[in-house]
């Protein structure tokens, strides 16, 4: 939940916004809603921008949003974290999060990845090569 808060403020600021879609959201990404578990997601693409399939636990019908994290240090996609509160207002929407029928605007934020993400509490579990959360 501390990573999730630190995204949050970053956020906030609105100057680490992504106009463009991620060069590695593509395939098998991780996702998590916030208070739950590492998901795998599988990313397509469409002509309003890429489509994040969550198939997981927690997936907010309305209101709730997705972003795509991006760490600024070194420009690498970390992956999908979904919140269960209002969207934020004239930011770049570079796609949609679906589950099921449920579906939410997807933006995407360049973060400070030690300030969110600690080691030994991963904000992403580590996924396998076959797409799976590795144990």
């Amino acid at each position: 939940m501390a990573g999730a808060t630190m995204v949050l403020e970053q956020l906030r600021g609105g100057s680490k916004l992504l106009s463009e879609v991620p060069e590695r959201l593509q395939g098998t990404v991780p996702a998590r809603v916030v208070g739950y578990g590492t998901t795998p997601a599988l990313v397509a693409e469409s002509p309003e921008g890429p489509i994040v399939g969550y198939d997981g636990q927690g997936f907010p019908a309305a209101p709730g949003f997705g972003l795509a994290l991006v760490e600024d240090s070194a420009e690498t996609f970390k992956g999908v974290l979904i919140f269960d509160i209002d969207p934020p207002r004239g930011y770049p929407q570079l796609g949609m999060v679906v589950s099921g029928s449920a579906s939410i605007p997807l933006y995407g934020m360049r973060v400070t990845w030690g300030a969110v993400s600690d080691p030994r509490c991963p904000l992403f579990a580590a996924l396998d090569t076959a797409g799976a959360v590795a144990p």
